[in-house]
């Protein structure tokens, strides 16, 4: 059952994560509720969706049990504000970040790690 009413695709399962993980070399995961610090990042990643075509972005609800392997993820340990963002690359978290980020820092992350 989607939770989550955005553009992006929403991941639904912890088997759905993982499958889209190791099947795509660049994913970017915002893992939140439609609040107000989610909302805007969930805006930025679908207008980057359209300009950066190797990266697949995707949405997850963080209150869903299935997304215990973002929420326990050891990168993720004491973040406190949501969203969870996390990217990774070939399989592997990368970077994971912490409440609202603007799309000048999701683009810096973007260009460090999923280039």
């Amino acid at each position: 059952m989607k939770m989550l009413q955005t553009a992006i695709h929403e991941i639904e399962t912890s088997a759905e994560l993982e499958k889209l993980i190791n099947e795509n070399e660049n994913v970017m995961v915002c893992c939140g509720r439609m609040g107000p610090m989610c909302i805007p990042v969930y805006d930025d990643m679908e207008e980057l969706s359209e300009e950066r075509e190797n990266i697949k972005f995707f949405s997850m609800a963080f209150d869903s049990h299935e997304a215990a392997p973002i929420r326990n993820a050891p990168q993720c340990r004491g973040f406190m504000g949501l969203p969870f963002t996390v990217y990774y690359k070939n399989g592997e978290m990368v970077q994971a970040t912490t409440s609202i980020q603007n799309r000048e820092q999701i683009t810096a992350i973007l260009d460090q790690h999923l280039n």
